[in-house]
């Protein structure tokens, strides 16, 4: 399987989201395009006018912008494969693409990936949330080694290191903040309602798979610490003071609804 935050599935961007939800904002758009999701087939502008009531070229206008919008694809075709004399008209029906609108950013589709490639893929004797940590420091793994492969940076040292994840995190709803140049906090975590329930699981995927994220992108000298803190992620991104994977914050600090439990090394963001 393939998370949503590989390069292979990149969602669409929160900037596209927004444009495509705009454009619904008028009313007759969202009645012609309402029309043309019933239809469960390609039809015509002639078809949509009719249906709202308005002249074909009012409609053209309003299906190209539907189209530019990511909600509709269009082309040349029969409607119904009927064949007539003349030129094929321009056919109108909806993509495949799912628009989803959260501010802050949330991503659970991303954490439910991981958890069902976790239970097909889990390996004999290995308890659940072993399996868990193990998929989320795949799933970065292949993220950063995508990330180098397509950006080919050679060595990276630390500063370099954060400025490219820090553009990949933002891509993702992390809202990095670059404190210093080996410094980066994530204000939010796209996983935040989850790690309400289980803080030990979900936090933990999420530390998992940012050290992974690290590990693929071959980034010397950060590390991916847990830093506990009211109101953003529990995992920050800065300078290593010792071997990959070492604890941050003293065991048992809270932040927010989310704790790290005394004598757990493997939490993360709230």
């Amino acid at each position: 399987m393939t998370s949503d935050l590989t390069p292979a599935s990149s969602p669409p961007s929160a900037v596209a989201g927004v444009e495509a939800v705009s454009v619904l904002a008028d009313e007759l758009r969202r009645r012609m395009y309402a029309f043309i999701r019933r239809a469960h087939r390609p039809v015509t502008r002639e078809e949509v006018a009719g249906d709202a009531g308005i002249s074909t070229k009012l409609a053209a206008f309003h299906l190209d912008k539907l189209v530019a919008a990511g909600l509709l694809r269009s082309r040349y075709d029969r409607p119904g494969g009927i064949r007539r004399v003349g030129r094929r008209p321009k056919v109108y029906e909806p993509t495949d693409t799912d628009i989803l609108i959260s501010i802050p950013e949330r991503r659970p589709d991303v954490l439910a990936e991981i958890l069902i490639d976790a239970v097909v893929d889990h390996e004999p004797g290995e308890d659940p949330r072993s399996a868990a940590l193990r998929t989320a420091r795949h799933r970065g793994e292949e993220l950063g080694a995508a990330t180098r492969a397509r950006n080919r940076p050679g060595r990276l040292g630390p500063e370099r290191s954060l400025t490219l994840t820090e553009s990949v995190l933002e891509q993702h709803g992390f809202e990095p903040d670059r404190q210093a140049p080996t410094e980066l906090r994530l204000l939010n975590c796209p996983f935040h309602p989850l790690a309400a329930r289980s803080p030990e699981l979900v936090c933990g995927i999420n530390h998992a798979f940012l050290d992974g994220f690290l590990t693929g992108l071959q980034a010397a000298g950060i590390d991916a610490v847990l830093a506990p803190s009211p109101g953003r992620c529990c995992v920050e991104l800065r300078a290593a003071s010792g071997d990959r994977g070492a604890p941050g914050p003293t065991a048992g600090t809270c932040a927010k609804e989310t704790c790290v439990p005394p004598g757990d090394d493997t939490g993360g963001a709230p």
